[in-house]
């Protein structure tokens, strides 16, 4: 084991995220996902994807299509964020990424049956935080409308990556559910395995010439997103469990 994985394991074992079960059927609930598109989650797909399959961003894919398919089902109503930008127009810190037109910004192929789907909203976010995102030009937001309209009475988020989009969303949503924005809101919820966020060793983010500040521990990276969201008042949920029906 090493140093680093020393300080993981100690991250892990004594930071206080206080995980949960979930029973989904009892109360009017939602499934928000966040940009699992291919410039983020499919191998190779540009510079921001994974450079080879990667057991965290596999399972969240896995696991987000096992809980749309269940909501789909059940015509319960699912939101999906696709991070899509401008050509050209850089969004820093980050190199180009998920430009329209380059099929980086559309859903991972597990997940494209949602661009049919009846019960899925589909909403193209040109920022880091998809509450922004979501503001329409007449200045009403689509996900505060997603939820009003459907009188939920708790959300369950996954996507990519845990510490960046998927962190920044859950927060200013935990924020604009405190303000009353969304009355019937409760809950706001994310799942730890449908989420997930890249690994990129302070070797490899010299080599690029990032410099150190790029390097990105997954393992502590996804962590810390799950703790600070916790934090904040959102509900870390570990195991999901569907009502029959």
């Amino acid at each position: 084991m090493t140093e680093l994985d020393k300080v993981v394991e100690g991250l892990i074992h004594h930071m206080p995220v206080k995980q949960s079960v979930l029973i989904l059927g009892a109360s009017r609930t939602g499934l928000v996902i966040v940009d699992e598109v291919n410039g983020f989650a499919t191998v190779g797909a540009g510079y921001l994807a994974p450079p080879a399959e990667n057991p965290q961003v596999t399972r969240m894919i896995a696991e987000t299509d096992r809980l749309a398919q269940a909501f789909t089902r059940r015509k319960w109503p699912i939101f999906a964020f696709l991070d899509t930008h401008v050509p050209g127009k850089p969004e820093p810190p980050y190199p180009p990424h998920c430009e329209a037109g380059t099929g980086e910004e559309n859903l991972v192929p597990q997940l494209t049956w949602l661009e049919r789907d009846p019960n899925a909203t589909l909403v193209r976010k040109d920022c880091i935080n998809g509450f922004v995102g979501a503001i329409a030009p007449n200045g009403s937001n689509r996900v505060v409308d997603w939820v009003n309209g459907h009188k939920l009475s708790q959300v369950l988020v996954v996507g990519i990556c845990t510490d960046i989009c998927v962190m920044d969303f859950v927060l200013t949503f935990l924020s604009a559910r405190n303000h009353d924005l969304m009355p019937t809101l409760r809950d706001i919820l994310v799942y730890e395995a449908g989420c997930a966020t890249y690994h990129l060793p302070r070797v490899t983010a010299e080599e690029l010439g990032l410099g150190i500040h790029a390097a990105h521990p997954q393992d502590i990276a996804h962590y810390m997103g799950l703790y600070f969201m916790a934090s904040r008042g959102a509900a870390i949920v570990d195991k999901i469990e569907i009502a029959a029906g």
